[in-house]
């Protein structure tokens, strides 16, 4: 199993078509995790806003200026950040897409400035990457080369262009 865990310190929460909610024992953080393999452009699982709220939080996902969404399905809000994502958010298209090939086992995570502008509560990051950005912001405060090595949603090169970084 790829994802840095074994299945000896983690519980499953919940099932889905193809992933599962684990629990970490050491710390209660929950993750999602693939039940299936996917290939870099692959589509897993569509979304669509349960709720769309004018301000960041840490369950959303941002699809506009002042728009943010609440994942349906709900599970989807246990993708966690990473340096190293695997998945985006594409909310063009309201997809979740593969960025990089996944095995079973993997936990599946995006990097958050690729859809956030600015995030409610910005963060250490603990991904544990060899390319790990340590503080975590919303695209509008990530240096342009950092945001450059990523896959990004159309809003969030929209907010790029409207601030003359492309």
């Amino acid at each position: 199993m790829s994802s840095n865990s074994s299945s000896t310190d983690y519980i499953i929460i919940s099932k889905h078509e193809n992933c599962e909610v684990r629990q970490q024992l050491a710390n209660k953080q929950n993750g999602l995790f693939s039940n299936a393999a996917f290939k870099t452009g692959d589509l897993i699982v569509a979304f669509e806003p349960s709720k769309i709220v004018d301000e960041p939080n840490y369950l959303t996902v941002q699809i506009g200026e002042h728009q943010h969404i609440h994942l349906l399905p709900e599970y989807l809000q246990f993708v966690n950040n990473s340096c190293e994502p695997n998945v985006l958010f594409n909310t063009t298209t309201m997809q979740l897409e593969c960025v990089s090939d996944i095995a079973i086992g993997d936990e599946l995570r995006f990097f958050y400035p690729a859809t956030e502008w600015r995030i409610a509560q910005e963060f250490s990051c603990q991904c544990g990457s060899t390319n790990c950005i340590g503080l975590i912001r919303g695209a509008a405060d990530t240096p342009i080369a950092i945001l450059n090595q990523y896959k990004i949603t159309d809003f969030i090169k929209f907010m790029l262009a409207q601030q003359k970084h492309f």
